[in-house]
């Protein structure tokens, strides 16, 4: 069993480096709800991308969903609420407590409360959660455009400084 797991390991490890590149590897891992730049960073880190290149692609990559979601997704959970398929019921509902849960923290403080709830590197405060949040809210786009993308910068140089430290120090102790 252990074998296959690291065979698998290996294929996906083959795929993303040989097939999609590691910057596309970046740019596509930091577009990926709770993964988000939060682990697209470390990754490019780990492979050897360059600090500047690897900031760049996942800041990028984390932006692009987020106009989406601010635009459609009050949208598409009403349309999951009224399907028929209880998974999405589910899952709409599942949306909703998230936004409802941060609601309050953002709300109090507006701007700069999206901003730096996108920026905590915490699992479940990034843009993906912001932008739900901000559209829950009624937040304006431009607003909330603005917020999400500071907090999403804020969030790549408090993760490139960790990443970046790390990796510096394991090549100062392993070499």
């Amino acid at each position: 069993m252990e074998g296959n797991t690291e065979k698998m390991a290996e294929a996906i490890k083959e795929f993303f480096l040989e097939t999609v590149g590691v910057g596309w590897s970046v740019l596509l891992c930091s577009m990926l709800p709770i993964i988000e730049l939060r682990g697209a960073i470390p990754l490019g880190a780990a492979l050897g991308l360059p600090l500047w290149q690897n900031y760049l692609l996942a800041v990028i990559g984390n932006m692009l969903p987020v106009p989406f979601i601010l635009l459609f997704i009050r949208k598409i959970i009403y349309w999951m609420e009224r399907s028929k398929i209880k998974l999405l019921n589910r899952f709409a509902g599942w949306l909703d407590r998230k936004a409802v849960k941060n609601r309050g923290k953002i709300e109090k403080y507006s701007f700069w409360g999206l901003c730096f709830f996108v920026a905590v590197p915490l699992p479940v405060t990034g843009a993906w959660t912001g932008s739900l949040v901000a559209a829950t809210i009624g937040m304006r786009f431009k607003t909330a455009i603005v917020s999400v993308l500071l907090g999403v910068m804020i969030a790549g140089i408090i993760m490139s400084l960790g990443s970046y430290g790390v990796v510096a120090a394991f090549k100062f102790f392993a070499g």
